[in-house]
């Protein structure tokens, strides 16, 4: 976080105790995930405060109250997906059922429109600040040394 130096930190601490720190545990990004939940453990660790991960596909749908397939960037054209009471999976656009209308923060929405998803309007959804709030209701906190990132993708050498 490019803005969240030292001293505005220490002025966010001072001004409102932080009781806990959230990170949100993926899927998502490798080198995103990595960077904020050890940016979120050190916050939480020098603060002595505790560690609550919050799954990436679980926060976009808390956004909304109705159903819809929660859904965020795996890269090489494919997506993490989460339908309402189902499993996170990986795919493609074609292979994610079009049941649910999408909510998630995509950088290019045109392959999910061209294989016939429509997506929740920005304007209907919750801020990610308040699906958080919502999660945290119900989300435990971890020990420091057991947080696991999920990552969901396998690699396979090239041959």
């Amino acid at each position: 976080m490019p803005r969240l130096d030292r001293e505005l930190l220490k002025e966010i601490v001072r001004s409102q105790p932080v009781s806990k720190v959230a990170v949100a545990s993926g899927p998502g990004s490798f080198t995103g995930l990595r960077v904020g939940v050890s940016f979120g453990l050190g916050l939480a660790m020098g603060l002595g405060i505790p560690l609550v991960p919050l799954p990436s596909l679980d926060l976009q749908a808390a956004r909304l109250d109705a159903p819809a397939t929660a859904i965020v960037e795996a890269g090489r054209g494919r997506y993490y997906f989460k339908l309402p009471a189902d499993e996170a999976r990986l795919g493609h656009p074609a292979v994610i059922p079009a049941t649910y209308p999408l909510v998630g923060n995509v950088t290019d929405r045109r392959t999910l429109l061209a294989a016939g998803h429509r997506f929740v309007p920005d304007t209907e959804l919750r801020s990610v600040a308040e699906a958080s709030e919502i999660l945290l209701g119900t989300a435990r906190e971890v020990p420091y040394r057991n947080l696991e990132i999920e990552y969901m993708q396998s690699f396979t050498p090239r041959k």
